[in-house]
């Protein structure tokens, strides 16, 4: 949307100097946060344009550059047109205003190289002011014939080449942010290998510990020569606390261990016949395993493990 000229009355056959927006861009080379109140005057938050314009201290900033009738605070100017203040946490009650003019006033303290083809105009349009009583921008050599259509302006050289140069300084810092994101991905992959790694790596050696332990001799005393599922559970009892669902699965899995002197069926099979999960069931064989109630005999094509009594 165009704006209206301030230096200019508005008759039906005059046309508005520029937007305010590509104004605010030009001086700063961003898109930054603007309020507009009911009586047409735009305010802006000094952390943005500060941030912009490379200002590292706001405050410091607006106490150098811009005089205290061009600036104030969020609440006060919504409260005195009785508006909320706009939602989210960066719009703060005590967030610090600047108008149009102390925008422009922060632009001339910048002594980014940037800003240079920005002031020049600047200047430009107040010298031009002064002299002539107005400012507007030049009309494109080309103008559109049908009635109504709004007629194009032609931007000052010195605003395009400071549009330009903004350009290029973000697009630079686009492309190092772009190539900074693609070495953190990286990095974050390398890292989720790395973990996965050490993962598998202690899993193997926490096996290879239970392995250790189950592989020590059980007495031939403590089993007869052709053992039961009464005499395995009554082993069971005497070697661990037995929980509610470690007794559980031992029930299931105690007959199968002596009639077939091997468990092979997958742990959700046996979550099955269970009724607990199959995180709960695998937490249950290995705690069989760490007392030397069963032990691992490999696993099964489709990666099932295999348990057979720790005595066997």
């Amino acid at each position: 949307m165009i704006e209206p000229s301030k230096h200019q009355p508005r008759p039906g056959a005059q046309k508005d100097a520029i937007d305010v927006s590509d104004f605010v861009y030009a001086a700063t080379g961003s898109r930054v946060r603007r309020l507009t109140m009911p009586d047409g005057k735009h305010w802006f938050p000094a952390v943005d344009v500060c941030k912009e314009l490379g200002y590292t201290t706001p405050r410091k900033a607006l106490l150098d550059h811009v005089p205290e009738k061009h600036r104030d605070f969020l609440e006060t100017v919504t409260g005195s047109h009785c508006l909320s203040i706009p939602a989210g946490r960066e719009w703060r009650r005590d967030l610090r205003l600047i108008d149009l003019e102390g925008l422009i006033l922060l632009v001339n303290g910048c002594t980014k190289e940037e800003c240079a083809p920005f002031k020049e105009w600047a200047a430009e349009v107040i010298a031009t002011v002064q002299r002539e009583g107005s400012y507007t921008l030049e009309e494109a050599e080309v103008q559109p014939a049908d009635p109504g259509t709004p007629i194009a302006y032609a931007m000052p050289e010195q605003v395009a080449e400071a549009i330009v140069r903004l350009e290029e300084r973000n697009l630079e810092a686009d492309e190092r942010f772009a190539t900074a994101q693609d070495r953190a991905l990286a990095l974050q992959e390398k890292m989720l290998e790395i973990q996965l790694t050490m993962a598998q790596a202690m899993e193997r050696i926490a096996n290879r510990l239970d392995a250790l332990a189950l592989d020590r001799p059980t007495p031939a005393a403590e089993f007869p020569e052709r053992p039961t599922t009464e005499t395995v559970l009554a082993d069971w009892r005497r070697r661990l606390s037995v929980t509610e669902d470690v007794w559980t699965v031992a029930v299931v899995i105690a007959p199968v261990l002596v009639e077939e002197g091997e468990l092979r069926q997958p742990l959700e099979s046996i979550a099955a016949r269970t009724g607990l999960s199959v995180h709960r069931v695998n937490e249950c064989l290995r705690l069989l395993r760490k007392h030397a109630c069963i032990r691992s005999q490999g696993a099964t094509e489709d990666g099932a493990p295999v348990y057979v009594l720790s005595h066997a």
